[in-house]
């Protein structure tokens, strides 16, 4: 029998060992007098942080003092200036890409310390000279859970640590930021610490990190997986793999999203940290991605798998993505969200995709607008194909292409990366926890509306029929979809149980992304001697540097394995 889902997949360190508390890494500074750097994320509870970091110098008799960096804040007009947000897009920003000292009206230069310890604490503390530096991290998916709770902590923005926070900021401004800053440091480290427990954090040495995701990075790998609660979620989720939904749904499931999702690196919950997945790629991108995929996409990890919950929930909202012009000319990112829907679970449920034949977009914009400001019904159907959702079938969706997700499907979507730009036409009229309307940004949607993505060509170009690759005796390798708009295709192992031969394969210099949709699971075993086990509904990345891999099936059913790969 295969074991169940994994909710929370972890790795030992390749070198070293994770401590639990400040008191082991203030052991080590030197005894000389030291400027200490401790740098973050501004979500993090650094009155927290801080109190613990201060008992645990007292402890050992060392002298301390704080220069807190957030003290140094611009004044909020100056802020916003010099981020590019002139206010006039209430919906969106362009991703910043200032250097975190922009929020700041200088960078102090503090004199040395005559003896004991200076700490400079807070979201750029590295900026300033220096000798030791430590990196407290937290989690991205703390400040999501607190903005679908409709609260916004005060502090989480940068450069408004005394203001309550403001999500579009934080979505295109501060994480970007916030991000780039991080990653020029990831090689300099001394210190990571993951400060979920801010009084009494988990941490590796910064050799220790980096040695183990240097292991990570041409090895498969699993990210810890979680799933938000939207007016939109379901339950399957919740009963089929144990998550705990957090206001009664499990909604969007994150199994790989490389911009928020975390390796956790330790031997148990109380000795854990969770690593950023984004650092296997910017410490190690060629062994990560292959070459000609860093060549095009820089350390970007440029695929996404995420779920999409609607069983006993309700209709995803009618959207689209940016066209690629558009996303780099209005939103600064290199490269645009091409979807597509993988049917996992379906009970009679459907996909929306595509335009009707005769969809008058004069009348859908008239339709839209009356829905926003009168509360009636957008006539969907009128305007947008519906097409029956099929297990095991995938749904290609190029940037442009109006889609939802109907109620009752569990949809895995393998997707492009880019930032958070969902251009919103239509939410069934649903309010949120606190009876407020979704923001429904349908200027930008009708400005990117593929206007030729109508009637049978839908059909005939999105929704396409498996193709058999290759295969052996008792498997086959199929490709399930691609299309010349789009950057990725997705294919899928069948496997039978009592397959003969193992399903060969081989990243041949590009990473892989596996899946198991159907079935017991997989064991996956590389050339090298690595062996990870694979079960249903779990997700894996499968480093370039990898090589030659092979897959067994486990259990007693026939295995589908889900691929995706940069073309």
């Amino acid at each position: 029998m295969t074991r169940r889902y994994d909710r929370d997949p972890r790795y030992s360190p390749a070198f070293g060992s994770v401590s639990r508390g400040w008191a082991a890494a203030v052991r080590e500074l030197p005894r000389t007098p030291v400027v200490l750097a401790v740098d973050g994320p501004a979500a993090l509870d650094w009155p927290a942080a801080l109190a613990g970091l201060r008992e645990s110098l007292a402890a050992e008799g060392i002298a301390h003092r704080t220069l807190d960096l957030r003290e140094y804040e611009a004044d909020w007009s100056t802020v916003r200036a010099r981020t590019g947000d002139d206010g006039t897009d209430p919906y969106y920003l362009k991703l910043a890409r200032n250097s975190v000292a922009d929020v700041y009206r200088e960078l102090p230069r503090p004199a040395r310390p005559a003896a004991g310890v200076l700490m400079v604490c807070g979201p750029g503390a590295a900026l300033v000279d220096h000798d030791v530096l430590w990196y407290a991290d937290l989690p991205k998916r703390y400040a999501e859970a607190a903005v679908a709770a409709g609260e916004l902590p005060v502090g989480v923005n940068l450069g408004r640590h005394r203001e309550p926070g403001d999500l579009r900021r934080l979505f295109y401004a501060d994480w970007p930021m916030l991000d780039a800053h991080r990653d020029r440091l990831a090689g300099d480290v001394d210190r990571w610490f993951d400060a979920r427990q801010p009084e009494s954090p988990a941490s590796l040495s910064g050799a220790a990190m980096r040695v183990t995701l240097a292991a990570l990075a041409t090895q498969p790998v699993r990210t810890r997986p979680y799933f938000n609660s939207t007016p939109w979620g379901g339950q399957w989720a919740a009963r089929e793999l144990g998550f705990a939904p957090q206001r009664g749904n499990t909604a969007l499931g994150y199994e790989l999203i490389a911009p928020e999702s975390g390796v956790v690196v330790g031997s148990d919950a109380e000795a854990e940290v969770e690593l950023p997945f984004q650092l296997l790629c910017v410490l190690y991108p060629v062994e990560m991605l292959g070459a000609e995929v860093h060549a095009e996409f820089g350390t970007s990890f440029p695929i996404r798998f995420d779920y999409l919950d609607t069983v006993d929930g309700g209709n995803l909202s009618l959207h689209l993505h940016p066209r690629a012009d558009y996303m780099r000319a209005h939103f600064g990112w290199p490269y645009t969200q091409h979807e597509s829907y993988y049917v996992t679970e379906s009970a009679g449920a459907r996909v929306y995709l595509g335009l009707q034949e005769d969809a008058d977009l004069g009348l859908m914009r008239k339709q839209v607008e009356v829905a926003i400001e009168r509360g009636e019904q957008l006539e969907v159907e009128r305007f947008v194909q519906h097409h029956r959702a099929r297990t095991g079938q995938l749904y290609l969706i190029p940037a442009g292409t109006p889609h939802a997700s109907g109620a009752g499907n569990l949809v895995l979507e393998i997707s492009a990366t880019p930032y958070l730009y969902s251009l919103r036409f239509y939410d069934w009229l649903r309010k949120d926890a606190q009876g407020r309307s979704r923001p429904l940004p349908y200027a930008h949607g009708f400005a990117n509306l593929e206007h030729a993505r109508r009637g049978t060509a839908v059909v005939d170009d999105l929704i396409q029929s498996p193709e058999t690759l290759r295969g052996g005796r008792g498997w086959r390798e199929e490709l399930l979809g691609a299309n010349a708009e789009m950057f990725y295709e997705v294919r899928r192992f069948v496997l039978d149980a009592d397959a003969e031969e193992s399903a060969e394969d081989d990243t041949a210099g590009r990473f892989h992304v596996l899946n198991v949709s159907a079935g017991d699971g997989v064991l996956l075993e590389t050339a090298g001697g690595a062996r990870h086990d694979l079960v249903f509904a779990e997700t894996l990345t499968v480093p370039a540097a990898t090589g030659a891999y092979r897959l067994r099936p486990l259990g007693s059913r026939p295995v589908h394995v889900v691929k995706a790969l940069v073309r």
